[in-house]
Parts: C-alpha cells; structure tokens; sequence
C-alpha cells in the first residue's frame, strides 16, 4: 500500500473541486438564464426596429393597386429607395400574384419581375397574415431575421394586394451578446480560481487529523497494532480517531480467532469430493481443497492462495466479485479453455454475518464438460447457420428482384443473372454442409476442396455481388446510407490453391462488417497484391475502428467491441472466428490493422508459389 498519496488525489483537493464546481454550476446556470433573457430582450428590441412608418407601406399599397404596371414599378422602386433604416439589410415588395414588384438591393434588381419562390412568402400572401422568421445563410453564414407583412388596398374594402418582405441581419445583435458573454466567462473563471485556492487552504487545516489516522491504518494493516491516534477533541474526527483506536484492539483479537477457526475448515475440506474455494471480501482465494486444484490444474495451494477467483476461473471478463455477491447465490459455466475442454459448474455463495456483512465467496465445483460439450456445440452451429446464410440470400434477392423488375426481358442479362442465383444457391447448400463440420475444423479433420484459382477473378467475383446489392439499395433508398468499393488489383494473374467456397465465406464475411460499420459516403479499398512467396489482399474501411486494446481479441468467437451496437446490427461474434479457421486451414494469415475512429483494414496473407503453368498442366496431362 503506497504511504504517500499526491495532491490531486487527496480529500482537501476533492473538498476545493466539490466547492469549485458547486460554484461553477451556479454561475453557469445564473449565466445562461441571464444570457437567455439578454438576448431575448436584444432580439425584442432589435424587431421593434424592423418596422416601415405606415405612409411608406400605404405609399407600396397604393402601387400595387394601380393598373398601370410599368408607372407602379418605378414609383416602388422610388419608394424603397427613399426609406432610410440601416437595421434593414432588404425590403422586396411582392404582388398578390407572387411577382417580385420591387427590391430595395440595387445590386439585385435583376428579381424584380420574377416570381417570387419563398415558400414563406406563399404562405403569406394565402393566409393574409404577418409571418416572422429566423434564417441562417450557409454562403455567408449570418443570420437573419425576416418579417412578411400583408398589404391592403387603401379603396376601403380592404382587399390584400401584396406582401412586404423585410428581412435584417442580426450579427450585430449577437456580436453584442458574445462580447458580454466574454467578459462574464472571464469573470467567472477568475471566481473559481480565486475559490479554488482559498477553498484548499481551509481544507488543509481540516484534514490534518485525518491524515494522522491514515497513517495509523496503514500501520494495522501491516500488522503493527502497537500505535494509536491522537484524540485532540470530542467532534466527529475525534470520536472517529477514538474509534480507529479501538479497531487497532479488535483485529488483533480477531486474527487470533481466524487461524483457529481456519484450522478446524482445513480438516473439513480435505475430505470433500466437490471442489471448494473460499475467497476474502475483496474475491482473492484463501482456502481451496485438493479436489479444487486438480480440477483447475494447479499442483499447490501457494500456487493460487492470494489470486483472485475471477482470475483463477477465467471469469473476469464476463463477471465481477460486485456481481458475484449482489445475489444469494450464483451459478455460472466456466470454461476453463484448455486441452482437456474443461467445463465447470460453479454455485458462488456470499460468505454473510449476522449484521449482513458479505466477508467473502464459497465456490463449489462440479465438472459437467460432457454435458456442455454437446450443448454448446448446438448452439454454435445455430449461431453460424444465421450469421453466415445472409450475405448469400440478399444477393440471391437482388438479382431474382432485378429480373422480376424486367431483367428477364433482357436476353443477355437474364440468363447471366439466373446463373448467379444457381450459383449462390448451390454455395448456400455447400455452406451448410461447411457449418455442419465447423466442429471437425476445430479437431483438425475438416477437409478442403482445394483447387488453383485465378485469385484476381474470384476476388472481382465476390466484389461484383456487392456491387448489385449497392446499386439496389441506392433505387430502393436514395436518402439511405451509400457506399462505394474501390479496386487496386495487380494485373498479374496469380494462381493459388484454395478452398474456393471457404474463401469466399471469409471475403463476405470481411465485407460484410466493412458495409455495416462505413458511415455514410464512406469508401471501401479492396486490394490484391502479390510477394515473392505470398498473396495479400486487403480490405480497408472508413468506420469507427478498433480500439487497440481489442486488436488482439478481434478473431476471438463471439467477441464484439461494442456488444449492443453489434447486437443491433445483426452481427453474432462468428464471423471473425471462422474466417480465422479458414484462412489458418489454407496455410495463410489473417491479421487486423485499426485506428479507432478512423477505420480498419483487414489483410489476407496466402502462401503463393511462381510456377510454370505448362509444368502445371503436363502433370494433369500425365494422369
């Protein structure tokens, strides 16, 4: 246990930062409730200005009554020109047909005469009411603030022949409202300074004693029960020091009492068929049996006496000791992945006294690795059954959706597309019977179909299949999230002995993760390279990437990154793990390079031998 804790991590800088922020939170919420209403006055104040004297707006009226059109405009335009408020950046007199009779911008009387297209502007005219609105200019990027007033005829029955449209800029209103906010941020961090500083000054006149009783539990943890704390006064420091002291008493006495009671519990578990395992309060073994440490594979008690049972059982991953003692009681599988494919059944206990304090774990452990065996293995199969049949379907539904939209019609396509769904077809049912013997993949008995493979065209092959399923969902989903794939292939023809249906069960499965997780717009980079002894493809995306510490993890079988993203998006943790099998039975590598936040890429290393094709076929030839 360190003696010397740092500033930052003790109690009179944590009293200083809760004082610090409870400041800072008052002042932010006075400040935004006081910048809130500044700017709601300002922007009342600033309206109150966007307003035409009533003569001018019955002056455009007037006009817009008039049947000589031509004599109307002119006059319009000689009105806007005479009116002088500098608040107003536009003013466009609109006729009740919508035609733009007059602009106060003379850099953009080329309007006047056209059509009005503001949607505002038509709603306008056909409710006959005032309309205010906020704009925001992405040329410029200020913002506006824009009122449409109604105008009526001045005959006397009031019937509306336009609108007048206003609109004004508002950057100076809230360039104001930003300097004021400068200085009250400014004036607010000096506060906290100010209060942080004094704050920690007060707080180490308060923490001194219990600085001194932090030294003193150091010293009973290590054993030393001789020392005792200053009692200086009655208040809670003192009555806590006083207790302290008497805790220094009672552990003695109490360790005494343990190692006799541990003695009779040694005699007990010697001669207990199940193993056991007790564990102190913080999870670390105190007491295991015989039958425990050959289950476990251990040959000494000293060799797991003080680790933690998560560690031990390989459950630190999925559970915590919080977890494990929260309930009554507790029953898990623990698989202790070794060559044996261990598999234990362990019942957690909480260790309660009578005042309810949890002082530790009992684990008793049965092995149960026939029973699971066959369990698990069923439902792995179901897992990569559902995992591994839907890339292969979708594109069987694209093409049989392309052809019933009149692809059939074509009689060059037609029978091109029915053929991918023969072939995709006949691939799910070979996919099938692969799951069914993913089993003996992992015993080393599964078979390959090897043959020689232009890796260049199958490679295409595959990419062209996600090609179809990209053109599709753009028709269906123009405002989806779209992709695209980008080839940079070697032109050399490179020939390599492989599983050809397993292969491709690994590229889709690579593509698949690469679609699902490239944002909207993004890129995936196929390339196909080859060395001297080696082929290597990579697939490269621009999603959310991999932290670094899960790079190692990444082809572990169900591992997800992120468990409820993965979750929801369909993926089961298989897919990885099986393109991992596959690549490791042809003899290659696979291996993943990522970035959180900016991709990842996946790469294929195959082993690749340069030959003489004739050599190769004068051999068939022989045969």
């Amino acid at each position: 246990m360190n003696s010397k804790i740092k500033f930052f991590q003790s109690i009179r800088f944590k009293f200083a930062l809760i004082f610090a922020l409870m400041l800072m939170l008052t002042l932010e919420i006075v400040g935004a409730f006081f910048m809130r209403q500044l700017e709601r006055q300002n922007l009342n104040n600033f309206k109150q200005q966007i307003v035409l004297p009533s003569y001018i707006e019955n002056s455009l009226a007037t006009q817009l009554g008039r049947s000589n059109t031509a004599s109307a405009t002119r006059r319009i335009r000689t009105i806007l020109a005479e009116v002088n408020n500098n608040n107003i950046s536009e003013i466009r007199v609109i006729d009740s047909k919508g035609i733009i009779r007059g602009t106060s911008n003379s850099a953009n009387q080329g309007v006047v005469g056209q059509k009005t297209t503001d949607t505002a502007v038509k709603n306008a005219l056909v409710s006959d009411r005032t309309h205010t609105e906020y704009l925001y200019d992405n040329t410029n990027h200020d913002r506006y603030y824009v009122n449409i007033v109604p105008l009526s005829s001045s005959n006397g029955n009031n019937n509306e022949v336009g609108v007048l449209y206003m609109r004004a800029n508002l950057e100076g209103v809230y360039s104001t409202i930003n300097n004021i906010y400068v200085i009250y941020i400014t004036a607010v961090l000096a506060s906290i300074i100010l209060s942080l500083l004094l704050s920690i000054y007060i707080s180490r006149e308060i923490t001194a004693p219990i600085e001194e009783m932090r030294k003193q539990t150091m010293r009973i943890a290590r054993g030393d029960y001789s020392g005792q704390v200053e009692v200086v006064d009655n208040d809670e420091l003192g009555q806590l020091a006083g207790a302290i002291n008497n805790l220094s008493v009672r552990v003695e006495e109490s360790q005494d009492a343990s190692e006799s009671e541990r003695r009779r519990l040694d005699s007990v578990l010697s001669h207990m068929t199940d193993g056991v395992i007790a564990t102190d309060r913080r999870g670390n073994i105190t007491i295991i049996n015989n039958t425990a440490l050959q289950l476990l594979n251990y040959d000494e008690e000293d060799d797991v006496i003080g680790k933690s049972i998560t560690d031990v059982l390989k459950i630190r991953k999925q559970y915590t000791m919080r977890q494990l003692i929260d309930q009554s009681q507790t029953h898990l599988m623990v698989d202790m992945n070794d060559a044996n494919g261990l598999i234990l059944s362990a019942f957690f206990t909480p260790i309660q006294r009578e005042s309810g304090f949890v002082s530790g774990l009992v684990c008793v452990l049965h092995d149960v690795t026939s029973q699971q065996k066959e369990e698990r293995e069923r439902k792995q199969f179901v897992s990569n059954v559902s995992h591994e049949l839907r890339t292969p379907l979708t594109s069987v539904k694209s093409y049989v959706e392309a052809l019933t939209d009149g692809a059939w019609k074509d009689p060059e396509v037609a029978p091109r597309f029915l053929k991918v769904v023969q072939d995709e077809t006949e691939r799910m049912i070979r996919m099938i019977n692969d799951l069914l013997s993913l089993s003996r993949m992992d015993s080393g008995t599964a078979k390959l179909n090897l043959e020689y493979v232009n890796i260049n065209e199958l490679f295409n092959y595959i990419l062209n299949r996600f090609d179809m399923i990209i053109k599709k969902e753009k028709n269906e989903n123009p405002d989806g999230k779209h992709y695209s794939i980008v080839r940079h292939f070697t032109k050399q023809d490179l020939w390599v002995e492989i599983d050809t249906d397993k292969f491709t069960q690994v590229i889709d499965n690579i593509m698949n993760n690469a679609v699902k997780y490239s944002p909207d717009g993004g890129v995936i980079t196929c390339r196909l390279v080859a060395t001297d002894k080696h082929v290597i493809l990579s697939i490269s995306d621009q999603g959310l990437g991999i932290p670094r510490k899960y790079i190692n993890r990444i082809f572990d079988r169900f591992f997800r990154v992120d468990k409820a993203r993965s979750r929801k998006q369909g993926g089961t943790g298989l897919g990885l793990a099986i393109s991992k099998e596959v690549v490791n039975m042809l003899g290659g590598q696979i291996w993943v390079d990522s970035t959180e936040g900016r991709g990842s890429t996946f790469y294929i290393s195959l082993p690749y031998i340069q030959y003489d094709e004739g050599d190769e076929w004068d051999d068939d030839a022989k045969d």
